[in-house]
């Protein structure tokens, strides 16, 4: 009887490595595509000369189309949400990089802060699946994290603080930092099994990530 026990737990575990291994793989795919999606949004944004969106405007098309994804993560729709969502994302984020692009020496903070995101992202990610240790236990830390940069913002509202700015910007990146960590340790350990839903956790992650490592790079290099 223990040998079947046995038997069976050990085929229970490679089919759950064999499930994670297929969302990681179709969250990597997707997120590759919808990355190259919003770049050319991007792209296409800064073409076109795109003003900065009303940032009322910003946050309910992003909250909306986040609720969307929620409510369809299991239907045929979820897939073109994804790209509307991510697109969206790209499209405001043109007038930022227009910005940064025209400033003298703009060009080379935008591809610093490229570099580094890319760098952070593969490395926490690669660490993640090659060690695969579980980094659930930072789930309450970085809701937290996201409570204090929520009220620092709203102070940021009423007391332009350079400073804070700054120091609110070096949070956000590293929480984003700790998100890849906590986001892909849920792929790896079947906490995800929804790849749609995954991937938007990893793009709003590089997202978060490469505009705040951006406003650094740009702070340091004195085009602000």
């Amino acid at each position: 009887m223990e040998p079947r026990v046995i038997q069976a737990s050990a085929t229970q575990g490679v089919e759950g490595l064999s499930s994670s291994s297929k969302v990681l793989r179709n969250t990597y795919w997707l997120l590759s595509l919808t990355l190259f999606f919003s770049a050319a949004m991007t792209a296409v944004a800064i073409s076109v000369g795109a003003q900065p969106m009303h940032w009322l405007l910003s946050l309910g098309g992003m909250f909306g189309l986040l609720f969307a994804l929620q409510a369809m993560r299991n239907s045929v729709w979820a897939l073109p949400l994804t790209f509307a969502f991510t697109g969206f994302m790209g499209w405001t984020m043109g007038p930022m990089l227009g910005y940064y692009l025209a400033a003298p020496g703009g060009a080379s903070v935008v591809g610093n802060a490229l570099f580094a995101t890319a760098a952070v992202f593969l490395s926490l990610s690669a660490y993640v699946i090659t060690t695969r240790k579980d980094f659930s236990f930072l789930g309450g830390f970085l809701f937290t994290g996201l409570i204090v940069a929520l009220l620092a913002m709203i102070g940021l509202i009423f007391f332009q603080v350079p400073a804070l700015s700054l120091a609110l910007s070096a949070m956000l990146a590293m929480l984003a930092a700790g998100y890849i960590l906590f986001d892909t340790s849920r792929i790896v350990h079947g906490g995800e099994t929804n790849y749609v839903m995954a991937t938007v956790s990893l793009y709003i992650n590089i997202y978060m990530l490469f505009t705040n490592l951006l406003a650094l790079f740009g702070v340091f290099s004195g085009d602000e």
